[in-house]
């Protein structure tokens, strides 16, 4: 597994906790890269994993803490049906 921070501006940065849980809803099976970083902007961390079998699949977190101190974490995975077109297969809320 290969672990990476992003680049760029971080949405746990600029979005409370409440906020980011009212726009996950609009997350969708199929969105683009490209849809989810305008919705959520960038991941806090990327990950590639199983990058042998096929494509692998693509992994960004983004991570938020609220009020009471403990960290949410929002975990986003794509798959690719094509090289380089990766599209949102699933997502879920951990604690850690």
């Amino acid at each position: 597994m290969q672990c990476a921070d992003a680049q760029g501006s971080r949405a746990s940065a600029s979005r409370s906790l409440a906020q980011a849980e009212r726009v996950a809803i609009e997350l969708k099976q199929g969105m683009t890269l490209e849809e989810v970083e305008k919705l959520l902007g960038k991941p806090n961390r990327t990950a590639l994993r199983n990058p042998g079998n096929t494509q692998g699949t693509l992994h960004w977190t983004y991570s938020w803490s609220d009020a009471s101190a403990s960290k949410r974490y929002l975990q986003v995975a794509f798959g690719a049906k094509a090289p380089e077109q990766w599209t949102v297969n699933s997502w879920d809320w951990t604690d850690y």
